[in-house]
């Protein structure tokens, strides 16, 4: 009789210290790497913006199903086609307490816009003019030229306080950011995690998670391992054999979309060997697409022939493209004089998919050409592709996505010789992306960019992969979709049942 009570005692002691999910106070993610940066204005990577987008309000955003929806702005109205004008919400305050006003929203214009910052995120902002406060809660936004992808493009906006970041300085805003969103940063050790508390007046609503602890991961068994054991409630998945693995596992579901980042062979035309643009062309043919798709991603991906995806205006149907062919790639090697075993330098970071970065290597040495990895952490590879020509490596895989779901996010950065990014000139593709960055005119902006695009075919300073997707691994319990804009907003999630 005492055993079958002390029995009973232990399962209700035991059911009352389980979690229940509607009270759990600590929400734990595992990224793939370090934060590059908790300064939104700063470096756009996928870990960074997943834990300062949190910390942040942006100017405007997008809905779950990728409309342009008010947050800091409650509307807009142009004035003319290079004017427009925001309404500022007047009841959002910093986590110092101090309000959010329009002054601070100019001086995050001025900030980003200003080339002596040096953000990498310029190019996508350089046609802002100028800002204005021209009303008690009134922004006046003006143009170089008409701009139709400034609303897209201020969807990354994110707010941050004048004060904050006079007071501080440029390195102490990114080590102590201070942000409006519904977290606050409480501490970033690196390489261990980052903390985050709710923001417990915040002005959309009481945050889902109480704590949160974002931590870099990047070997991705071991959190695989940790989301399987309930160490994590979400963790990054970048590899598809993972996620097939995870297929009819009780406690952890995969959650994917296709998104608008493409995947790139980046190939140097400005120095080095890959120069000649026979080269170049040879490498192409040298890259099996199908093969890397459907043997490491699955399926997952999309063979694209062109270096934006269908999610970005601008795409164009019925593009050519450089068929896997290895016997015109040896016949152009050897019409260029390019040696068998001719090295090229070929950079990485731990944030991409090592398996496909091994396959294009083992590629190019079928062909001939010897690509040397070297692997860097995060920072060091996004410094070396944002340099000098010379230290951006011959050839190197990339991912890149604007976040804005239109043609001028990509390929103004990645190819107008004006963009640090860029490791390419051509005057007749500079001239026809700055056009088509200044027209309101859809249809003309499109036949732009078949242009471009078709001219980039033949220059060839990248060998277009696929369309690439976003993928979790959750437990049962969380509530979240992936987006086509690899939204990570906490707000967006929850515990379901």
């Amino acid at each position: 009789m005492i055993l079958r009570y002390v029995i009973a005692a232990a399962l209700l002691l035991a059911a009352s210290a389980a979690p229940g999910f509607a009270s759990r106070d600590l929400f734990v993610v595992d990224l793939v790497n370090n934060p590059a940066s908790l300064d939104p204005q700063v470096q756009w990577d996928p870990d960074s913006y997943f834990v300062y987008r949190n910390v942040f309000d942006n100017l405007v955003t997008r809905d779950a199903s990728g409309k342009i929806v008010p947050q800091v702005a409650t509307a807009w109205s142009y004035q003319s086609d290079t004017q427009i004008v925001f309404t500022i919400r007047n009841d959002i305050r910093f986590e110092d307490g101090t309000r959010l006003t329009p002054d601070d929203v100019v001086f995050t214009i001025r900030r980003i816009t200003d080339p002596g910052f040096k953000s990498p995120q310029l190019s996508q902002f350089d046609s802002i003019a100028d800002a204005e406060v021209v009303g008690p809660d009134q922004v006046r936004v003006t143009t170089k030229r008409p701009y139709p992808v400034l609303l897209p493009q201020l969807t990354k906006l994110s707010i941050v306080p004048r004060a904050a970041v006079e007071k501080l300085g440029n390195d102490g805003f990114n080590q102590h950011p201070v942000g409006s969103g519904p977290y606050r940063l409480v501490s970033f050790a690196r390489g261990v995690k980052v903390e985050l508390t709710a923001n417990p007046s915040y002005w959309r609503g009481t945050p889902p998670f109480p704590r949160v602890e974002m931590r870099p991961v990047p070997n991705e068994e071991t959190r695989i391992a940790d989301v399987r054991t309930g160490r994590a409630d979400i963790v990054r998945v970048t590899l598809t054999d993972t996620a097939d693995s995870l297929k009819g596992d009780a406690h952890v579901k995969v959650l994917f979309s296709p998104v608008e980042r493409v995947a790139l062979l980046m190939l140097n035309a400005l120095t080095g060997p890959t120069k000649d643009v026979r080269l170049r062309r040879a490498i192409a043919h040298a890259i099996d697409r199908n093969l890397i798709v459907e043997a490491l991603l699955k399926g997952y991906a999309r063979v694209v022939n062109e270096p934006i995806t269908p999610a970005n205006f601008g795409w164009a149907d019925g593009l050519p493209s450089y068929d896997y062919d290895p016997a015109a790639a040896k016949a152009l090697l050897k019409e260029a004089g390019i040696a068998p075993g001719t090295k090229l330098t070929f950079p990485t970071g731990p944030f991409f998919d090592q398996r496909v970065v091994q396959a294009l290597q083992q590629m190019l040495a079928e062909v001939g050409l010897d690509a040397q990895i070297s692997m860097t952490d995060g920072p060091t590879y996004l410094r070396l592709r944002q340099g000098r020509p010379d230290e951006a490596g011959d050839v190197s895989f990339f991912r890149w996505s604007c976040g804005c779901e239109d043609a001028d996010g990509v390929l103004f950065p990645l190819f107008h010789s004006s963009s640090q990014w860029a490791k390419y000139r051509n005057p007749s593709v500079d001239a026809e992306l700055e056009k088509a960055r200044n027209s309101l005119d859809p249809a003309e902006r499109l036949g732009l960019y078949r242009k471009v695009l078709e001219t980039l075919h033949t220059d060839i300073p990248a060998v277009p992969l696929y369309q690439d997707v976003m993928m979790f691994a959750a437990r049962k319990e969380v509530r979240f979709q992936p987006t086509p804009n690899e939204a990570f907003f906490l707000m967006d999630m929850g515990w379901g049942q």
